[in-house]
């Protein structure tokens, strides 16, 4: 019959459906990710599932050649956001087993399905299924809560206040903002308030929206913030940082787009580009902006600027 859903597909939802996962994750999109997750293709049984180290697009592939499903491109983010994610939340995959600091953007970022949720799923169809489900069922919640602990290990803490402590996405810029809190404020802004800290992982880490406010600017989450905004109190400066790890430094382009989206700020703007060292400045040695500064963490007792008529300063 035209039209009919695979069986492997509706057996693939029965798992996720009996997994307790919502409707959102046992849908075919969430049915035909968990077969290729699991390599298995129609006529291949249950007890043949493996747990490959799988990306995202390999993933999408797997099921246009195999399932005849052809995903769009810009579905790749449908499937990391709204199935691979609440997966993971589940306990059903891991992400990055092979290398768990690995960042959120890098284009190795893989999936691996759960080594029991990979033995249960062996036993589906069997007369173990019932039996291994109770069991899998009963420690599910002790195994996500397991791998989430285990997640929030890895983070990077960064201490903003006394009473303030945030963890970032760990690998990617996140190791070059940390040294920016724990080795450039403390050096160039001692005292200062910090705004705005992004992260590799979701974009807004820390944001003090009422500070911003109170020196003049509004932004909404649309607005392309730079990686971590300090309001350096004692000169009234605003300090706009680029940490620069894979994409570029305050460049000609870059500057007129911080300076209009910071235009109503009553604090001046001063515009760092931060790296973790010499051979990342020389990589981009050519692009960065004249009269903004650069600081690397590498010698962070000294700065660098890019001519002007002061140091460190507003223009």
């Amino acid at each position: 019959m035209a039209g009919k859903k695979p069986r492997k597909v509706a057996e693939a939802q029965e798992i996720l459906t009996a997994l307790g996962l919502p409707s959102e994750q046992r849908n075919e999109r969430a049915a035909l990710t968990l077969l290729a997750l699991v390599g298995l293709p129609p006529n291949k049984p249950w007890r043949g599932a493996a747990n490959p180290l799988c990306r995202v697009t390999p993933i999408m592939e797997f099921v246009a050649n195999h399932y005849s499903k052809k995903w769009a491109p810009n579905t790749r983010e449908t499937v990391r956001r709204f199935t691979l994610h609440q997966f993971e939340q589940a306990g059903l995959v891991l992400s990055n087993p092979d290398c768990p600091d690995r960042p959120t953007n890098s284009p190795k970022y893989c999936y691996q399905v759960e080594p029991r949720a990979l033995s249960l799923i062996r036993k589906y169809g069997t007369p173990e299924w019932d039996n291994a489900l109770r069991m899998y069922l009963a420690d599910a919640q002790t195994l996500s809560q397991r791998y989430a602990q285990a997640r929030e290990l890895k983070r990077i803490p960064l201490i903003l206040a006394p009473n303030t402590t945030i963890r970032l996405s760990p690998g990617g810029q996140n190791t070059l903002v940390q040294k920016i809190i724990d080795d450039f404020c403390p050096r160039f802004t001692p005292a200062g308030r910090p705004i705005y800290i992004g992260d590799t992982g979701r974009k807004w880490a820390y944001f003090d929206e009422h500070a911003l406010q109170e020196i003049g600017v509004t932004v909404t989450e649309h607005g392309k913030m730079p990686d971590v905004v300090i309001h350096f109190t004692e000169k009234n400066w605003l300090v706009l940082m680029e940490a620069v790890t894979s994409h570029g430094p305050v460049n000609p382009k870059r500057l007129v787009e911080l300076t209009t989206l910071f235009e109503g700020s009553a604090a001046g703007l001063v515009f760092v580009t931060a790296f973790l060292d010499r051979r990342g400045l020389i990589k981009y040695l050519r692009e960065i902006a004249w009269q903004t500064e650069v600081w690397v963490a590498e010698d962070p007792d000294h700065m660098i600027h890019f001519n002007g008529e002061r140091f460190l300063g507003p223009y």
